[in-house]
This record gives C-alpha cells, structure tokens and sequence, in this order.
C-alpha cells in the first residue's frame, strides 16, 4: 500500500495547504489548471510570499484561497474587491490577488468591480469564466451566451452576456487579456505581468464546467469541451477589448488587449493627504487657498 511517505514532493508544495488536498473541484474543471498557472506566475516573480496575499469570493474557484499557502481571505459572496481594496490600504507592500469566478465578481460583485477599475486600485483580479454558476447548480450567470441552457434558463439564455474584457477596460484597468485554460503557457505568462504591473490589472480565463454547464448544453466530455474552446479561440493581441468576442458560437477572440500606465489611487491619496491635488476647475473669484 502506498503511504505518504513514497509520494514524491509537487513542485508546487512550498505553496500548497497540502493538509487541505484533495480538492472539491469535479473532473475535468479548468479552475485546477487556473490554480496552476496562478502558482506558477507567483513562483516566477520571485517575491516573497509573506508579502503575497490571496483574496477570494464565493464559488468553485474561491476555494483556491483555500488551499494556497499564503495570508488569504475567503470572503462573503461579491465582496472579495473590497476585502482586497481594504487590505491593499493597510499594508501597501503587500501583493494583492483577487481570484473568483464570473458570477461572484459581475453579478453582485458587479459594481465593487467597478469602482476598483475606476479608482484604478493596485491588485490583479483572475476571472474565472465557466459561464454559469457551477457550485450552486449551474444557473444563469453574467456570462452565459445567448441561447444557453442552464437550471434556470431552461428554453435557453434570453439576455446577451458581458463582455468583461471590455468593461475592465472601459472602467480603467491598466492591464487586460483573456484566455482560455487551454493555452497553459500564455496564461502563465499574463498572470505574471498582470501581477508586476502598477494598478488594476485583469486576467479572464474562459474554462470547462463539465458536470453543469457541458452537461446541459450537450457539449461532450471535459477533453471535448476543452478542444471546442481553444478550437474557436482566436488570437487578437492588437484588437480593440469592444471588438473582442465572447460569442462562443463563432469566436473567442483571446490575447493581451490592453497594457497602459495611469497613477493609481494610493497615488491620488498621498497627494491629496499633502495637499497637492489640483483645484478642481473652481470660478477663480471663488478660488480660495487650502
């Protein structure tokens, strides 16, 4: 019989709650792939992980708090951006990593979302996409395509989905890609820029939900669902995120859509706590010193 002691290390060990192994997650979902890439891209920074901290929503992919060995937060459901806006605040110094699924973040997550892109609050958001609300029956989410079923949306989906790409973008983030779970390799490597880049960044994986949204919409195995993905994905790095399509019954348009420098919020707070932010476009016979 095999014991614990014939198990090889993971490469990944020095940042796994191995105690807490095996996972919920069913067979065949992408966010175990998303994990791995999000350990990967921290291990290729080179930070130290006491100065890495993990903030999480409510959903399949907010168990990933859950399992890395960093300071994490597994927060209520919508809330993980003002816990991580919060953290981010207080210590400053500290990286801060929101990962969570497409319903928590743009359904009652929708205007935290917002607000933080706006503000332009320096944390990196993941996304994971699988299109329904897995963990809690797979409903109708956001992100579901138009005419997708789901328990809720038995006739299929009647409302046209976001496109996030486009609304981080919209709201301000200064770094914005999608990709599916598929192109391990690129994932990797936008979760290390988004990471090392100043301000709100925003990384959206569109993965597999097999055993909800797949089994409902007749889609074949995990593999298969995986192969339909990447086989309509397009990659479109010059592309404007409006243009980007989510439509998965033509394209997913993938890539690195935006990449820009703008002061942060901690920026804006420190000049105006030295009272240095510009006046604000007073009438100059109302224009007093502050």
């Amino acid at each position: 019989m095999t014991t614990q002691k014939n198990i090889p290390p993971h490469p990944m060990d020095s940042l796994l709650r191995t105690e807490r192994i095996p996972h919920i997650w069913c067979p065949g979902c992408g966010i175990g792939t998303v994990f791995g890439a999000v350990l990967a891209a921290i291990k290729n920074t080179g930070w130290d992980p006491n100065q890495i901290a993990m903030v999480s929503g409510i959903g399949c992919t907010g168990r990933m708090a859950g399992y890395i060995k960093l300071d994490s937060f597994h927060t209520t459901h919508g809330r993980a951006i003002p816990f991580a806006t919060g953290l981010k605040l207080a210590r400053p110094d500290t990286k801060v990593i929101v990962v969570s699924g497409d319903g928590d973040l743009f359904a009652i997550g929708g205007n935290h979302f917002i607000h933080a892109a706006r503000r332009n609050v320096d944390i990196t958001v993941i996304c994971v996409n699988n299109l329904n609300y897995g963990m809690t029956g797979g409903q109708q989410a956001p992100s579901t395509p138009l005419g997708a079923k789901t328990t809720t949306t038995v006739n299929g989906s009647p409302e046209e989905p976001f496109n996030f790409c486009y609304l981080a973008s919209a709201c301000g983030a200064t770094y914005v890609a999608r990709w599916t779970a598929m192109q391990v390799r690129s994932l990797r490597s936008s979760i290390t820029e988004a990471m090392q880049k100043r301000g709100f960044t925003f990384v959206e994986v569109i993965t597999p939900c097999p055993s909800s949204f797949g089994r409902r919409n007749r889609m074949g195995s995990a593999l298969e669902m995986l192969k339909f993905y990447h086989g309509r994905s397009v990659i479109r790095g010059d592309i404007d995120p409006k243009d980007a399509s989510m439509d998965i019954d033509k394209e997913i348009v993938v890539g690195k859509f935006v990449d820009i420098e703008r002061p942060t919020f901690m920026d804006h707070y420190e000049n105006a706590n030295r009272h240095q932010m510009p006046n604000w476009r007073m009438h100059p016979d109302n224009q007093k010193e502050r």
